[in-house]
């Protein structure tokens, strides 16, 4: 299957201007019809089934298999195991950066977490494939699970997240707290909690020889290929990724995955073509999660209610086998004045899968404890929140001291709370009821979410029929990067959308980045740019130093171009249309190549965030504690906004996601096993479309001339950061009930 390529006329553009507009997804369609193709649905001929066996508990090894009546049933062609598995050229335990992470490729018989992969049952179909893998029938040398924060020894890792310090001391916070005229310390828990894309990881492996063919969900395929080349001892070039559709990623689908590669290895031990997916309780283990954490915060503040000290202290979960380390504490650094801010983790190492990065790393926990604890403080200095949040507001940075690129965030807090009628709030708890006797709350948080480049590359071309193609390895998991990204790509080379071709979704385009950290409109967006700035000043190069153009003499930077034509800045009747100029010239086309990256330069004099505030109303029952969000209002300042449509959309999953946050989502983990006792859809709760109240997302200007070429920010991470606390807030005003392990249960309220 080629890379997919959208080029259909989308409605509402307003011609010479893409960006800005309101566009719907141009994909949408393909989605609705059920023409869009996600990897499981390819099925090339001869293609066989593959099912993973998981282990049923967390830690010892696997005794014996009984891989003989596997193989005895009908269907079942072959069962890998670590004693037939093909070999591989690079270890899957080697750990060559911190962002490599270590794989469970059946290279041994030891398990190191529940739902490990033990074998892989290959089979003409997949039923026969799944009895197989129960027919197997394993046996096991058990050892005692750890699977708890708080009966593990901690340790302190030397980073955290993706290179992020552990430990950031500013001012003196002992005599910061010494000399409060009001403190509060408090310890907040968050579970663990999955992904759950609605699409699972999914494979489709075929070998040609030495060349390797794979329809997989990937937010970073040349990351992914690169991956799978040094696995393999293959060039990169000799694997081709084709991912145009994902369904959901939120981090889990950043890296390759052992069950991906597994489905490779199987494609290579049967010599045909093998499909491998997931099913919805097996991904609760090899492809990553997001960590429980334990934090401690200490708050100072004098009479006034500024703060006088913020210690932040968060403990953590990663593997027993290898290194992930959720940065909760290092939003503390960045959000509210204090002129003393100590932020610490340490990690305690479980029998658990290796977490990973899932939607806001470490800002979502820490976001619910830090606007948990900024809400206890107000109540302690007797101030509304908003007010107390004002009183904190940080026009620098404050530990670093770096001014803001730019900063909307009192817009924000004042458009938000006009919207939400915030002056309406009474101070104390439990003062307001609704018609049916129901408690009411509101409630605030702040949201941030700091401006994440990765460097990515595009290819622009302008044809001599006057149309264009515009080439990116883009990743679009739902968040509508096809749309966005072919809204940049048409104003580079200044035609209208239908005009353009944008293709992207293969690992043969040019590398893109990762689709994660909020950045993939950044990081692709300023490639697709400066592609087609250059393919422009190509053209106009032509124009210019051609005495039969109308533009003869105009000069490069005395050229604009638009609707297919370049025209002079000095005249804007002098224009000629850019199929003359490539017909003049003889050439059919013309091709600019652009990158896109963190200008470091940039970075090392400015702090850079998007940020936001949400208000929440909640209604609780007071006999049964039963708690339902009845009102959502977010305001956010994120840059420039593409497609306002678009942005909207990611704020509102984004405040959903807070919601589940809140007072849904967690894993319950079985002590004695290790074993997630919710894997599936069914028990581990998500919010539905009755659980979400009428929504609002005000979008806030804001010009950053400094984050990047276009001034763009990301949206799809910081809507979790602000609603998760504003939640838990409204719950506290509701009832009087300070909750502190999340999410906010009934027994909570009762007791």
């Amino acid at each position: 299957m080629p890379e997919v390529s959208l080029a259909t006329a989308s409605p509402h553009i307003r011609h010479g201007s893409n960006i800005g507009q309101p566009l719907t997804r141009r994909d949408g369609i393909l989605k609705v019809t059920g023409r869009a193709r996600y990897a499981a649905d390819n099925l090339p001929p001869g293609m066989l089934y593959a099912v993973i066996a998981g282990s049923s508990i967390a830690r010892g090894r696997v005794a014996s298999l009984a891989v003989a009546a596997a193989k005895r049933h009908a269907g079942v062609v072959e069962v890998m195991t670590p004693a037939n598995r093909p070999p591989l050229a690079q270890d899957p335990d080697e750990k060559p950066n911190p962002l490599v992470f270590r794989l469970d490729l059946l290279q041994n018989d030891r398990v190191r977490y529940a739902n490990q992969p033990i074998a892989v049952v290959i089979a003409e179909t997949l039923e026969a494939a799944t009895e197989g893998a129960k027919l197997l029938s394993p046996r096991y040398d058990a050892e005692p699970a750890r699977v708890r924060l708080d009966t593990e020894q901690s340790f302190v890792p030397s980073m955290v997240g993706p290179g992020f310090p552990g430990v950031v001391d500013h001012g003196d916070v002992a005599a910061g707290l010494a000399a409060a005229s009001h403190r509060i310390e408090a310890t907040y828990e968050t579970p663990a909690q999955y992904h759950n894309a609605m699409e699972p990881h999914a494979i489709v492996a075929a070998w040609d020889g030495g060349r390797l063919t794979i329809d997989t969900p990937s937010q970073g395929m040349a990351m992914a290929q690169a991956r799978v080349a040094a696995l393999f001892g293959i060039a990169p070039e000799d694997v081709l990724i084709r991912s145009p559709f994902l369904g959901g990623g939120f981090g889990s689908k950043g890296m390759i995955t052992g069950p991906q590669v597994l489905g490779i290895l199987a494609a290579r031990l049967v010599g045909r073509p093998v499909k491998l997916v997931l099913r919805r309780d097996q991904m609760y283990g090899p492809v990553g999660h997001r960590s429980p954490t334990r934090q401690t915060i200490r708050l100072g503040t004098d009479r006034g209610g500024r703060l006088t000290a913020l210690a932040h202290n968060a403990t953590v979960a990663t593997s027993s086998y290898d290194e992930f380390f959720e940065p909760t504490a290092i939003i503390s650094h960045a959000l509210y004045a204090s002129p003393a801010i100590s932020i610490a983790h340490e990690a305690a190492r479980l029998d658990c899968g290796t977490p990973n990065f899932m939607r806001a790393p470490g800002e979502a926990t820490g976001s619910i404890a830090l606007e948990s604890a900024i809400d206890e403080a107000a109540f302690a200095c007797g101030m509304d929140p908003l007010a107390f949040r004002r009183a904190n507001y940080a026009d620098v940075e404050p530990v670093s001291g770096k001014p803001f690129s730019s900063k909307a965030l009192r817009e924000c807090y004042a458009q938000g709370a006009e919207r939400f009628a915030w002056q309406k709030r009474k101070l104390a708890p439990r003062q307001t009821r609704d018609e049916a006797g129901f408690l009411v709350g509101w409630g605030m948080g702040t949201a941030v979410f700091p401006v994440v480049m990765f460097e990515g590359h595009a290819r622009a071309v302008i044809q001599a029929d006057g149309r264009g193609i515009v080439e990116t390895g883009a990743h679009d998991m739902g968040q509508g990067a096809w749309t966005a990204l072919a809204q940049i790509a048409a104003d580079s080379i200044g035609l209208d959308l239908e005009q353009v071709e944008f293709r992207a979704g293969t690992s043969d385009l040019p590398d893109a980045g990762i689709a994660g950290g909020s950045s993939h409109t950044a990081t692709a967006g300023t490639a697709i740019h400066t592609a087609g700035a250059q393919a422009i000043a190509r053209l106009a190069a032509l124009a210019t130093a051609d005495e039969r153009s109308p533009l003869f003499g105009a000069g490069n930077a005395g050229v604009t171009a638009r609707t297919g034509r370049l025209f002079r800045r000095d005249d804007e009747n002098c224009s000629e249309s850019y199929a003359d100029i490539l017909a003049r010239a003889g050439l059919s086309q013309v091709e600019g190549r652009g990158s896109g990256a963190a200008d470091p330069a940039a970075q090392s004099v400015y702090a850079m965030y998007a940020h936001g505030a949400v208000f929440a109303e909640v209604k609780v029952d007071p006999s049964l504690a039963q708690v339902r969000v009845t009102r959502l209002v977010g305001a956010f300042a994120a840059g420039r906004v593409i497609n306002p449509h678009l942005v909207r959309s990611q704020y509102f999953g984004g405040m959903i996601w807070g919601l589940s946050f809140a007072l849904h989502e967690h894993a319950a983990i079985d002590r004695r096993s290790g074993r997630v006792m919710n894997a599936d859809l069914a028990e581990y709760h998500v919010p539905v479309n009755a659980d979400v109240p009428p929504m609002e997302a005000l979008l806030i200007d804001e010009h950053d001339p400094y984050v990047n070429p276009l001034g763009i920010k990301g949206v799809g991470e910081i809507g979790i950061t602000g609603t998760a606390g504003a939640i838990a807030n409204a719950v506290w005003h509701a009832t009087g009930v300070r909750v502190r392990r999340f999410p906010i249960k009934i027994d909570d309220l009762l007791a």
